[in-house]
């Protein structure tokens, strides 16, 4: 399924990425896509699979305590991305 997920990467147009105002527009680490998450500045296709692998998240910080993404790229991105938990990834 990754793989499907890089090559839909490969043939989707760029879009640019969302304005963020208190949470507004900002793209959830969760559901988001791989083509929406690469559309963020600097976010190449290994980062993108790396975010994707490793879902959910229950807080954007997450990113950089699991080893995701370094600092430089996190502080690219942080204010451009949100982690909602949502129902599917919570446990029982």
């Amino acid at each position: 399924m990754l793989g499907a997920a890089v090559l839909l990467l490969a043939l989707l147009p760029q879009q640019p990425a969302p304005e963020s105002a208190g949470g507004v527009g900002k793209l959830d680490l969760n559901t988001a896509t791989a083509a929406q998450l690469a559309s963020l500045p600097g976010m190449g296709r290994e980062y993108v699979r790396r975010v994707l692998n490793a879902r959910p998240y229950i807080a954007r910080n997450q990113l950089i305590t699991k080893g995701i993404l370094p600092q430089a790229e996190y502080d690219r991105i942080k204010d451009l991305v949100i982690a909602h938990r949502t129902p599917t990834g919570a446990k029982k």
